[in-house]
């Protein structure tokens, strides 16, 4: 017997890469049909009642008619995929959350919704590290100024030039799988972590509250999730309470920020530099604020982007797909009360 399975990839966690995965975790046990999807070359959006997903709902019920299975990063499960999908038992999202999924309407059609938690935690992790030392090391406007022909002597002057991380205070407002990787890398270079994270329970060194630890960080690095406690956390008052001439960078959510305020500090030279790989609107408007601001590093939300965090994406709902064919609990279900006893019998003969 055999399961249908649609893998609907994109131009980032390819459809090779999730057909291969799915032969490694479930060899000769899974018949596999393939929808490409255009993110990154198109951006993702709105769709229906979802978000962040590629506009593909005509395309993608007709790929899923008869298919049990999905395996996909930005395809939309939404009320009228669903609808039209009757045969559809596990939609599998191969990012850390499954926001391009309608959780709610995929439990009332019996539908086990599962995503990847993880798969880009060293990635951005790394990116972060890569984003703190650019806007602290001005890497990218030298760079710029060099290629146009212009050698500047007064970036060496005292006022321009930035901290150390060796003897500094860093300050990691998160703390989960980014957030502990990035602590483990700053140690490293000698620095001094706090962390702020009301949601870990277990005991973590350096944890303060959040107004301690602006107020004695000279860096501050964003992991935390966009929740509606955590949306719009960090605002004017809380970038006026950090030293004067830190560094600010956001590798998470934009969510987390109030660009407005962020636009001030860097116009006033209260913030030494920013980096920023999100945004509260992606594309960045034309005539955004963020375009002409002074010190401000970006980067178009690339931050877990790396051949490993696909590769570890497609393994992860692969290796789901292997527990729902062996009728085992799945291990990252987002809708757990979906139960598997409920599932038809699987494929054709």
């Amino acid at each position: 017997m055999t399961t249908r399975v649609l893998a609907a990839g994109d131009h980032f966690v390819q459809n090779r890469l999730l057909v291969d995965a799915l032969r490694r975790e479930v060899p000769g046990a899974v018949e596999t049909s393939e929808l490409t999807l255009p993110w990154p070359m198109v951006p993702f959006g709105p769709v229906g009642e979802v978000d962040e997903a590629s506009d593909v709902e005509d395309e993608l019920i007709e790929a899923l008619r008869g298919v049990e299975v999905c395996v996909t990063q930005m395809a939309p499960l939404t009320s009228r995929v669903l609808k039209a999908s009757p045969d559809l038992r596990l939609f599998c999202v191969s990012r850390g959350g499954p926001v391009n999924a309608n959780l709610a309407a995929a439990t009332e059609a019996g539908v086990a919704v599962t995503f990847a938690p993880g798969r880009n935690a060293v990635a951005t992790a790394e990116h972060t590290l890569a984003m703190l030392l650019a806007a602290t090391r001005r890497i990218p406007q030298t760079h710029a100024d060099l290629a146009g022909g212009v050698w500047r002597g007064d970036y060496y002057s005292y006022d321009n030039v930035g901290p150390e991380l060796e003897g500094s205070t860093v300050g990691l407002v998160g703390y989960g799988a980014i957030g502990r990787r990035v602590a483990r890398m700053l140690a490293g270079f000698g620095a001094e972590v706090l962390v702020h994270d009301p949601y870990v329970d277990v005991d973590v060194p350096g944890r303060v509250e959040l107004d301690e630890l602006l107020r004695r960080s000279r860096f501050v690095s964003l992991h935390a999730r966009a929740t509606p406690e955590t949306t719009g956390m960090i605002g004017a008052a809380q970038i006026a309470a950090m030293p004067a001439g830190s560094v600010l960078v956001n590798c998470a959510r934009g969510a987390l920020l109030d660009y407005d305020a962020l636009c001030d500090a860097l116009d006033s030279g209260h913030l030494f530099g920013a980096a920023m790989d999100v945004f509260p609107e992606e594309p960045i408007p034309a005539k955004s604020r963020l375009l002409a601001v002074p010190n401000l590093v970006m980067t178009p939300h690339l931050a877990g982007a790396s051949k490993e965090t696909a590769a570890k994406a497609a393994t992860i709902v692969a290796a789901d797909v292997a527990r729902y064919v062996r009728r085992e609990p799945l291990l990252h279900c987002a809708n757990p009360e979906v139960s598997l006893s409920a599932r038809r019998p699987s494929g054709r003969a």
